[in-house]
């Protein structure tokens, strides 16, 4: 079955559903293993880059972030 059709099968699903099936995806990435975890991290970094390059995303100071965020919380 192709990875779309199940996405779209399980959006259709009742909201319960939807949230145990989200559930259980989520626990099956706790265990993957080291090769995987390093493999996903990999892409993820090479996509981060190439959306920095891309000028997709606007990189910030720490200084910056942190002050957004005590922004946020009050």
């Amino acid at each position: 079955m192709k990875s779309r059709l199940i996405e779209k099968e399980a959006l259709e699903l009742p909201v319960t559903r939807r949230a145990r099936l989200a559930e259980r995806l989520l626990e099956s990435l706790e265990n993957l293993s080291e090769k995987e975890a390093e493999k996903l991290w990999a892409s993820e970094s090479a996509q981060r880059a190439r959306e920095i390059d891309e000028g997709k995303v606007t990189l910030v100071s720490a200084e910056q972030f942190e002050r957004r965020v005590r922004a946020r919380l009050k």
